[in-house]
Order: C-alpha cells, then sequence, then structure tokens
C-alpha cells in the first residue's frame, strides 16, 4: 500500500478511535459527579471546555464541533446542576458564572433553547436566594417543565439591587442575547416594554 494510503488509514481509524464511546477515566466521572456547590460549578467548566474544543469527557460517543452547544450539552448542564447533592440547595454565584462563559463559548446552538431555558431560571433562582426570598427545590425550578412565572420573583422591591447590578455585568457585552433572561430582568425592574438589548448596559449604570 502507497505511503501516503497507508497514512490515510491511520489518520481514519484514530479519528474512528476518538469519536466512539468510550469509558470515561474515573478521575474525570467524579468531578462529573458533584458533592456540593464548589463541585457543580468546576463541572460545569467542563462542559464549557468541551463547547470550546469539542473534545472531553462530556462530548464522548458523538460529532461534536468547537464553539459549538447541542442538546446534550444542555442535558449535561441540567444534570450537574440538579444532583441529589446540590439539589436543596440555592445556585451559587460561581455556578452562575460557568453558565455564562458556556454561553458565551457557544457560537452555534442546536439545544432548541433548552440552555438558554436553563440559565435563565439557574440565575432567577441565585437572584431570589441571595434577596432572601424562598425557593423551590433545583429540580422543580431548573425543569423545562416548569414555567419560570411559577416561581421567580416578579417585583423589583423583592430583589437585592446589587444582585441585579451583576446580573446585568454578566449580561453585557455578551455574543449571544438571552432573550428569555433579558425579559426576566426587564420584568423585575419593570421595564419589559424597552427593547432587550438595551437592558445589561442601563443596569449596570443604574439608569434603571
Amino acid at each position: 500500500m502507497p505511503g501516503v494510503e497507508m497514512l490515510d488509514l491511520k489518520k481514519k481509524l484514530r479519528s474512528a478511535t476518538m469519536s466512539a464511546p468510550t469509558t470515561v477515566a474515573p478521575e474525570t466521572t467524579g468531578a462529573l459527579e458533584p458533592s456540593c456547590r464548589k463541585t457543580a460549578a468546576r463541572a460545569l467548566t467542563i462542559v464549557r471546555d468541551g463547547v470550546i474544543t469539542g473534545e472531553g469527557p462530556t462530548t464522548k460517543g458523538r460529532i461534536h464541533f468547537s464553539r459549538a452547544l447541542d442538546a446534550d450539552d444542555a442535558a449535561w448542564c441540567a444534570r450537574i446542576l440538579t444532583v441529589s447533592a446540590v439539589e436543596h440547595e440555592p445556585v451559587s454565584r460561581a455556578e452562575i458564572e460557568a453558565l455564562f462563559e458556556i454561553s458565551d463559548a457557544a457560537a452555534e446552538r442546536t439545544d432548541d433553547g433548552r440552555f438558554d431555558d436553563l440559565l435563565a431560571k439557574a440565575v432567577a433562582h441565585h437572584a431570589a436566594s441571595e434577596s432572601g426570598l424562598p425557593v423551590p427545590p433545583r429540580t422543580v425550578a431548573l425543569s423545562p417543565d416548569t414555567d419560570i412565572e411559577s416561581w421567580a420573583p416578579t417585583k423589583a422591591a423583592n430583589i437585592d439591587t446589587k444582585v441585579l447590578e451583576w446580573i446585568a455585568s454578566q449580561m453585557r457585552g455578551k455574543r449571544h442575547s438571552n432573550h428569555r433572561l433579558a425579559a426576566l430582568v426587564a420584568t423585575l425592574v419593570g421595564v419589559a416594554a424597552l427593547p432587550l438589548a438595551q437592558l445589561p448596559g442601563m443596569l449596570d449604570m443604574g439608569m434603571l
């Protein structure tokens, strides 16, 4: 067999091996099974890295392009955020930051909006808990079957201003606009009629 053809064959075999489902190493499996909110945030960064590179334990067994977010990525995020160890804990700031990083890393989406829905609900869960308001378990609050309006705060008076400012700073300048989240923030500050694109900057500057 000519040298060039042999090289091509080796490349194809190597590619097939890399894309085939494999058993995740024990240390990686543990990293993706959080025991607390801190390890949940760390697990989300593994998903983020998979979105950026198209490689890693959260992309095994399927074709995954770099800078792309698919339904399985969104499912990984939901699974990490709702494991029993953190189910009854409010979503932490570190977890929210990791979700925003995932959102910013994904130039293309094929998840039918599941990630944006999850991010908006996670942000609302964090904002409510940080403001001293009761929140339902994560398995309820973050579920795609639960309407965010059924439990999320609806009045700015109930939310800590500093929390809103932090959310606005996270939203500002992002490549992908999460309309679900922007609409939630608009409702909280009572300006739902404003163009959604103006909200992050206006909130961050304290104009609302």
